[in-house]
């Protein structure tokens, strides 16, 4: 698969080299045509600009700022799976600086974009060494099984989470553990297996 990546920073050098290892091919965007090379020459990638990246990959990871994501979004034309991996997050008390970045983008972006929020709930040390299984909540509309076949590719499982209606809950989740993390907590011990939280029925089931 082609992938373009919409910045140079650490979570899109982070995924990017995963994926180039999984025998992708990538190629890395952004303003600074030697930051773009210099990131693509460690993991094995070519370089280019926003828009360069933008048509070249058949799904584009769009890792900016929150602040930017959706004026950066705009250069992704029809047809390709965009995966939104920011979080507005508000750093004074860990809650959230906008309702739902990924609605944002899908409201802002071309026609027949398919925007997906994913890879948000972890940083980019995590996705440099990925622990085996580590559940990747995916949300979207359309072009979820092109992100989750890239999860898989990280040796993680896709977790499929709801609509892109749903992001704004993914965000918030977000938000809560890290500011538990933050605050030292473990996040971690928050949710016990599904048979002991709900017995053998799920809430709204009878």
């Amino acid at each position: 698969m082609r992938i373009g990546t919409l910045g140079n920073g650490l979570m899109a050098e982070a995924l990017a080299s995963g994926w180039v290892a999984a025998g992708h091919d990538v190629m890395v965007g952004g303003r600074s045509a030697e930051r773009a090379a210099a990131v693509a020459g460690r993991v094995g990638a070519a370089a280019g600009s926003f828009a360069e990246a933008a048509v070249y990959g058949e799904v584009v990871l769009l890792a900016v700022p929150a602040e930017v994501a959706v004026s950066v979004a705009g250069v992704v034309p029809e047809g390709k799976t965009l995966i939104d991996c920011s979080n507005a997050l508000d750093h004074r008390d860990f809650t959230l600086a906008q309702d739902s970045v990924a609605e944002s983008i899908g409201a802002a972006v071309a026609p027949g974009v398919r925007v997906v929020k994913a890879f948000n709930l972890a940083a980019d040390a995590v996705w440099r060494n990925p622990p085996a299984g580590l559940g990747v909540p995916l949300c979207g509309d359309d072009g979820v099984e092109q992100v989750a076949e890239l999860v898989r590719d990280l040796g993680c499982t896709p977790v499929a989470a709801g609509g892109l209606r749903h992001a704004k809950l993914l965000e918030a989740t977000a938000a809560l553990a890290i500011g538990i993390w933050v605050r030292g907590g473990d996040v971690r011990g928050m949710f016990p297996p599904l048979a002991d939280a709900f017995g053998t029925v799920l809430p709204g089931e009878s």
